[in-house]
Formats: C-alpha cells, structure tokens, sequence
C-alpha cells in the first residue's frame, strides 16, 4: 500500500499568526502604513519552497540572492543565469546537506562565496536590541534582507533547526513576518520577536554553537568580472594550502636576492595543476539563424572583461611574471601547456559545456563534441573588433553553432579554421592568471623576504593600493574568496563568522 504522507501541519496560534488570516492582514497593513514592509515586495517576488526537506538553508539564500538581483555569473537552465539551490555548493556538498541539512556559518560561507555582502551574528555576540534595529532597518527598505536561524521547537512548532527570511515588520506589536521556505509545511506568519530571538538563542547540537542572524546586501560591484577561484576540483585543497600556508614558509626559507628568484621559488612548487583552481569567466551563446551581432549587454560585459585584462598586463608584476616564463631555459616553462593556452582548443571545451548547459543537461552524461572551431573578429559600424569563436558542436545526431566571446588584449582582425594559429596574449592566459593569483595573496604572504630593498619592491608591486579601482575590485574579490576556502580547509567556518579580511 502507498504511504499517506503528510499534508502540511496546523500553524500553532498563539505564538504565531497566519499570515492570511484576518489578524495578519491587518498587521500587513498597518506595518505597511509605518513604512517596515519595504523588503517584502522584493522577497515575495522571488518567494520559492525549499526542494528538499534540508535546503531550508539554500532555499533561504537562493531567495535573497535573486530579491537583490544579484547576478550568479553563470547559468542555472537555458540560457538564464539565476541562483537556484543546485548552485550553492561551495562551501559543502549538496548530498551532505540534502542528508543533514547545513550549518550556520556555512551558510554564511556560502553567501560570501555567492558575491554577497554578509554580516552575521550568532546570539551570544549580539543582543535583542540589536537584532531588533537590524530588522527595523532591513523591513524598512529593500537592499537588505534578514535570514534567521532559529530552532522550531520554541515556537511550538514540530522540528528543529529552520532557516527561513524576514519578510517585515510590526512596530506596534514587535512581531516578524517569517516567510517559510518551508511552505509544504507552514504558511507565511508573524511571530512575536521576543520570541523568535528565543528560538535563535540556542544551541545548535551539531556545531556546538549558538544560533543566529545574518543581514545580507549587495556589494557595490559585481565579483569575479574576469577571474574566479574554483573549488570543484578536489586538487583545490592542496592548491589553497600551497598559496596561504607553503608559500610564507618558503620565502622564508628561501635565499631570494630579485624579483625573478622570488617567482621562480614559489613557481617551481606550484602545483601543476593551478589552473584548475583559478579559471577566467567565459560567456558562451548559441547563435541563433546565424546572427553574430552582439547585444549591447553582451558589449558592456565583454568590454569590463576587457579592461580588466588590461589593467593586468600593464602592471609592474605581469612583466616579471611574462619575462620569467618566456625564458627558454626557465624552470617555469613546464606551467604554461600548448594545449591550454590554445584559443580554439579552449573554445572547443566551453563550446561544448555551453551546448549541454543552454540544452539543461549539464549533469547529463550525454557527449558533446566540438568538431571545428573558427576564430573570428567581427567589427561593426566602426567599433572595435570583438574576437568570437565559432564551434559546431555536435551530440549524437544534433547539430548546433555556439559561440564563445573571448576578451581580447589586442586588436587582430585575422580569421582561423581548424585552430592552425597562435592565439596565446589575445585572451586571458597564463601570464595573467598567474598575475592575478599572486596580486591575490595576503599582503602578509612576503613578509618573510629576508632582503629589505627586495621586499620593498615586491610589496610595491602587488599592493592593491597601487591597482586601478577595477582590478582592485577583481583582486581583493579573489582574496576574500581565498580566505574563505582557507577557513573551509580548516573547518572554521562555524566558528570565525567574520567577513574574509582583504
């Protein structure tokens, strides 16, 4: 016989109030009429019910994300980029917290990991006073929202731990409006705030820590325009550990007297495989009845792309890092592969990605194969060339056109079938992602250069405060998210909450 399951549960009342009940109606409107329920409107716009019984966390996220349109950089389904649950796996593996659910600081992990601006408190640093005000202010507009965690059982409610937004606020009867993202379950309702700072301050019996809050907002730019770090790869432990923990400890040891002996020291160790921890961000398309004309916000995010690859190639760092690894004799030589620094052989790859993630099989084990590639740059009205590689990608009997945009650092209006050219310096390559990974570097990372003028010289030519304001963006971005990764490393997540220190 099939089981009857379970078809939602009775919102205990008190403490609790419907929100469509009459009683809650009118709350809605008078905090309406007082000016706290300015965040609701984006909330509900993007309101979504958790798809597993433990994403309350992701659901909770994925749906603030998208109420501060904050842009994932990538896509979820089609040609739509769009934060889902299925993307938040930074910080822990989506079968462990389908299983378990996920703690609050890795929550918190993930919001950062997301571009996120994040500030959280657990109980015990905070007081009610405090979370009230933050409540206050986030109700009161909508470039902010509160995620709480808070044990269900404080609320007479069946369960546990729960995370789920604050959709507003009543002044006059100081009770926020929880928005369930468990919506099998329970409805929307508003819940004394008394109590609900109750329910936060306790113990979560997984980590051994208190519960909390966390207000997340936008950041003033968006992260990761040209570069970003990438922990898919399960080399990126020993990559991260390399480069926050290795790299001090043998410039320290290291007898380096010049620029050259410095690289060529922390190169000769750099696992051969970086390049799967730090990627530049492609945009693929399919090209629709043979159009190849770009749109003007495919323009405006090739064009940021762009400067950003130029900013890094005009710095004092990328001439060292090229002039060592263009030596014939360089030790370092073994880090930069023909295959990889290819234009077409990479468009070859993402080409095929794009085709299985604009098909929404990205997790399909069908295969997509690439079988030409055509560099093109393509110039219209007098602008400036844009570089478009071409790809029939082929899948079964399917047969479809992509088309990868490649930021380009210098003009070249040559066309190339069949990958028969060099395109190494027209696109982000080795040169510059290694630029960009050591500019990325805690400052304190050279501090053991025993040579006083040397490390005056290496400190001047990776301090961010001598980097134009774009590339400081991108730069400290892959600082914060190196920090992070360290703290997932170690497994202090839960315990130093705290913004990753650029």
């Amino acid at each position: 016989m099939a089981m009857a399951g379970l078809y939602r549960r009775i919102l205990p009342s008190p403490p609790a109030v419907e929100f469509a009940s009459l009683q809650g109606k009118q709350l809605f409107l008078e905090a309406i009429h007082n000016g706290t329920m300015e965040n609701f409107y984006r909330l509900i716009s993007y309101f979504q019910t958790q798809s597993e019984p433990a994403y309350c966390g992701l659901a909770s996220l994925s749906m603030v994300l998208n109420a501060l349109a904050i842009d994932p950089g990538r896509k979820w389904k089609g040609p739509w980029r769009w934060f889902d649950e299925s993307m938040l796996d930074c910080c822990e593996p989506l079968e462990t917290v389908k299983a378990r659910g996920i703690s609050f600081g890795k929550l918190v992990c993930l919001a950062h990991c997301a571009g996120a601006k994040v500030e959280a408190f657990r109980t015990n640093h905070s007081t009610i006073d405090e979370f009230r005000k933050y409540v206050m202010r986030c109700s009161s507009s909508d470039d902010c929202h509160v995620i709480s965690s808070y044990d269900r059982s404080v609320l007479k409610q069946t369960g546990t731990g729960h995370f789920s937004p604050i959709g507003g606020y009543h002044a006059g009867n100081d009770m926020a409006l929880i928005l369930d993202v468990a919506r099998f379950k329970y409805p929307p309702h508003w819940v004394p705030l008394k109590i609900l700072w109750d329910a936060m301050n306790n113990v979560d019996l997984s980590t051994g820590q208190r519960r909390g809050f966390m207000l997340i907002s936008r950041p003033h730019m968006e992260p990761g325009q040209l570069y970003t770090l990438s922990c898919k790869h399960e080399s990126w432990v020993g990559i991260a550990k390399y480069l926050m923990d290795d790299v001090p400890l043998l410039l320290k040891s290291e007898e380096v007297k010049d620029i050259q002996e410095v690289l060529s020291a922390i190169f000769m160790s750099l696992p051969s495989n970086f390049g799967q921890f730090i990627k530049w961000v492609a945009e693929v398309r399919r090209r629709e009845d043979g159009d190849q004309s770009l749109s003007p916000e495919e323009k405006a995010r090739l064009a940021l792309k762009e400067e950003v690859l130029r900013q890094v190639q005009e710095t004092g760092l990328f001439k060292h890092v090229a002039e060592l690894l263009s030596l014939a004799n360089s030790c370092c030589r073994n880090l930069i592969s023909g295959h990889e620094e290819n234009l077409p052989n990479i468009a070859a790859s993402v080409c095929c990605q794009g085709a299985q993630i604009l098909s929404g099989k990205s997790a399909s084990s069908e295969i997509y194969c690439c079988q030409e590639t055509c560099v093109k740059c393509l110039k219209a009205n007098g602008e400036k060339p844009v570089t478009v590689v071409s790809g029939t990608v082929v899948n079964g009997e399917t047969e479809e056109w992509m088309d990868m945009l490649v930021p380009s650092s210098r003009k070249n209006s040559g066309c190339s079938c069949g990958g028969s050219i060099n395109h190494i310096g027209m696109h982000p390559a080795s040169n510059d992602v290694l630029t960009a990974l050591l500019l990325s570097l805690p400052p304190e990372t050279w501090s053991g250069i025993k040579e006083e003028k040397l490390l005056k010289e290496i400190n001047n030519l990776v301090s961010t405060n001598n980097l134009p304001t774009l590339l400081q963006e991108e730069v400290l971005h892959l600082r914060r998210q190196l920090q992070l990764l360290k703290k997932c490393q170690e497994d202090r997540v839960d315990e130093d909450l705290g913004a990753p220190f650029p």
